[in-house]
């Protein structure tokens, strides 16, 4: 890459450390949806003062939005001298609920070893700030570029996006006519390009009984045992299927090539007491329980089949199980995604990877979906990838943490890659 760039980018390092730390610091937790504005109009200050043309957009109606925790993003645009491609670097900056175990301030931002701690410094505001990093030092390095350069922040991606990526896509942001190249920076590690992602299904799933006396059970019909047969339907024909599955996209870590499904949660009977009451629950048999299931699925699986093969295990038991009856309920489900290793934006990335660190870089898919998923499906812009800094076990763990010296190499990648997308001649 130009020695030029690359000593620009150098000299930001201090700039970066005190970026991500600003970012961290700014608690955008999701849910419910916290200093979504705030965060906006930081960045909007940031970007303004280097020349960006900046825009707000509250994705109005969207799930989770309201006037309480509004869903507000950025997106900000630099048009260089002549025409050209437009390359954009799309960063969500909600971060999930904090969770125990941390030993740093969850949103201090501490330094320690070489590192930044802070709940989102993963996943992904390290990845937006290396972002930001390198646009900045391309546009000083070359101010005579070709093209258009855009940095958006955008919301609710750890609850599907729909606030962000998807609002703005059905608003014509992520029209192919309007952005060519998308880097999403998400820690998939500096030396790896991500491809995209499996599919998922999110379903609740209801078993139905009879309220009774708890000490007559016979005069009633309960509704957790129910569950636990389907429970165990899951586990003696359904994972073990799963399991047998594998796929040829090159998801990781190597357990997310097969097909998996999670428990989300269960419930079944009264509700939990209120916090403080210390009376004993009532005597009665549960008329109903709920599970909550996450299925992960292949390029090589439909959805319709994902679906059948769940409701085909449930209407069995309602064929052979006294009084079984139940009620499933679809919540969300994404497709797979995956961009073909000859897109111009792989190419690119993976030269700049070559140049920036002497190797060719490793090609891999993420376990979970995440907002390429609707700048393909609804943008229909396929030039999409993930590449950014961080370690993505690292994601949603307590004492989250981005290395410096990662971002300092992943936005050398991203000035490089700009170099080749935007310089003419």
């Amino acid at each position: 890459m130009n020695t030029q760039l690359s000593q620009a980018i150098q000299n930001k390092r201090d700039d970066l450390i005190a970026l991500t730390q600003d970012l961290i610091r700014i608690p955008t937790l999701n849910p419910p949806g916290t200093d979504y504005r705030g965060i906006c109009e930081y960045l909007d200050k940031r970007l303004r003062t280097h020349d960006f043309e900046t825009e707000l957009i509250r994705a109005t109606g969207t799930p989770g939005d309201s006037d309480k925790y509004p869903r507000w993003n950025i997106i900000a645009r630099r048009t260089g001298k002549v025409a050209g491609d437009c390359v954009h670097f799309n960063s969500h900056t909600d971060v999930v609920e904090v969770g125990a175990g941390w030993t740093f301030d969850p949103f201090g931002g501490d330094i320690a070893d070489g590192r930044i701690y802070g709940r989102g410094a993963c996943d992904m505001k390290g990845g937006l700030a290396a972002s930001i990093i390198a646009a900045e030092a391309f546009i000083e390095t070359h101010p005579d570029y070709a093209g258009a350069i855009e940095i958006s922040g955008t919301a609710d991606e750890e609850t599907g996006g729909y606030g962000g990526v998807a609002y703005l896509a059905e608003q014509g942001y992520f029209n192919p006519s309007r952005v060519q190249h998308v880097i999403i920076p998400e820690p998939l590690n500096k030396d790896r390009i991500c491809l995209g992602h499996r599919g998922g299904w999110w379903a609740e799933i209801e078993t139905k009984g009879e309220i009774a006396h708890g000490a007559m059970p016979f005069l009633g019909d309960c509704a957790v045992r129910h569950m636990g047969a389907v429970l165990q339907e899951f586990e003696d024909k359904l994972f073990p299927a799963m399991a047998a599955r594998y796929t040829d996209m090159p998801v990781v870590p190597e357990g997310a090539r097969q097909s998996t499904m999670n428990i989300n949660s269960i419930h079944g009977g009264e509700p939990e007491p209120e916090e403080g009451f210390t009376g004993l629950q009532a005597h009665c048999v549960p008329d109903s329980c709920r599970i909550v299931i996450d299925r992960r699925f292949l390029i090589e699986e439909t959805l319709d089949q994902v679906r059948d093969e769940v409701t085909g295990l449930l209407e069995g038991l309602r064929a052979t199980r006294a009084n079984f009856d139940f009620e499933l309920t679809e919540r969300n489900s994404v497709l797979p995604s995956m961009t073909d290793r000859d897109a111009p934006v792989v190419q690119t990335v993976a030269g700049a990877i070559e140049k920036v660190m002497g190797k060719a870089p490793e090609y891999v898919a993420s376990p979970g979906s995440y907002d390429q998923k609707h700048i393909d499906r609804i943008g229909t812009l396929k030039n999409c990838i993930a590449y950014g800094p961080g370690v993505l076990e690292l994601a949603h763990k307590p004492d989250e943490w981005i290395g410096i010296d990662d971002m300092i190499d992943s936005a050398m990648v991203m000035g490089a890659a700009l170099e080749s997308l935007l310089l003419k001649g």
